[in-house]
């Protein structure tokens, strides 16, 4: 952790040290921070609770905190507000959205599952408060094989909105599923090529996959889950070097957790810094500071959305 001065100490509402006035107000306000593991580091470092999707959601759920500062995407935000109506939820950048979120408009959802009327809706919690309204139940990657398994054999289901973790479920359970066809701009980034020389240059390393992955990179992974499993499965492996593939945001916590284990970043198809979510990265310490001092912006839903929504989300966590 370090004091942030950079250039932002020009501006009279940032304070020299924004760790120690990001603490004070935490206090001063009754807040709690919830960061995405995909966040910048310095985030991650200030954050109360840092996780993936299923642990963020029972944290916000459980939190006894009067206002959320949620340091993830909208979604995220959103369904801290869908869990906790009475509290301020605040996102430091609206515009911090998810390509996934976006791949599954609601209108044409609705007409797609108006076309399947007999199918369980089960969808990926990386999605929307109105197609949260439309489903039945909410999964994570955490968790999404186990809810899958718990749905008798005879009942059709919609899995959207992310075709990859769909097809891993699928292939985990035995079951067949209608998908949605969503997918993650980050996860369908990776080379399969390029992963191939880089296990080729480190023949020692383990190659580690999230499951929002497509099938020609999850081929190659000797361990696929989500995040949070990624981030355990080094911590407990005698194994000392990985290649990971999912957003690099998890790899500040893998090397505070592992400083002796050696953690290389699975590469996109272009050269670029493509495996990082640049919707996550909308998200910065200053932003942060701003949003609690001034409590905005501030994250709302229409109470019928909201209603509709939280159903499905506590079908989830009553089945995890």
């Amino acid at each position: 952790m370090f004091t942030a001065t950079l250039s932002y100490q020009k501006s009279a509402e940032l304070p020299l040290d924004l760790f120690a006035a990001i603490q004070d107000l935490k206090q001063e306000m009754n807040a709690i921070v919830l960061a995405h593991y995909y966040q910048d580091p310095d985030i991650q470092d200030i954050a109360d609770y840092l996780g993936d999707s299923l642990g963020l959601s029972q944290q916000a759920a459980a939190t006894e905190a009067d206002v959320i500062v949620f340091a993830g995407v909208h979604f995220m935000a959103e369904t801290a507000k869908i869990l906790n109506p009475d509290k301020l939820v605040l996102l430091p950048d609206l515009d911090a959205g998810c390509s996934l979120a976006d791949s599954c408009p609601a209108d044409a959802f609705a007409a797609f599952k108006a076309a399947h009327p007999n199918h369980l809706v089960i969808s990926y919690i990386n999605c929307t408060a109105e197609i949260k309204a439309m489903s039945d139940i909410i999964c994570t990657s955490s968790n999404a094989v186990k809810i899958v398994q718990q749905i008798p054999p005879d009942q059709p289901i919609i899995f959207a909105p992310d075709r990859n973790l769909g097809r891993y479920v699928m292939t985990q359970t035995g079951r067949d599923m209608l998908l949605w066809q969503g997918s993650c701009m980050v996860h369908e980034t990776f080379s399969e090529k390029k992963l191939v020389q880089l296990q080729i240059q480190h023949p020692e390393a383990e190659i580690i996959a999230h499951p929002e992955c497509e099938p020609p990179i999850l081929r190659h992974a000797s361990y696929i889950g989500s995040t949070t499993a990624l981030l355990n499965y080094c911590q407990r492996s005698s194994r000392n070097s990985f290649i990971v593939a999912t957003e690099s945001g998890i790899i500040h916590q893998m090397q505070k957790s592992a400083p002796d284990k050696q953690f290389i970043p699975a590469p996109p198809q272009a050269n670029c810094a493509c495996n990082e979510c640049p919707h996550m990265r909308l998200n910065t310490l200053e932003k942060l500071y701003l949003a609690m001092k001034h409590r905005t912006p501030e994250i709302t839903l229409p109470e019928d959305i909201r209603l509709a929504a939280l159903r499905p989300m506590q079908r989830m966590l009553a089945m995890s």
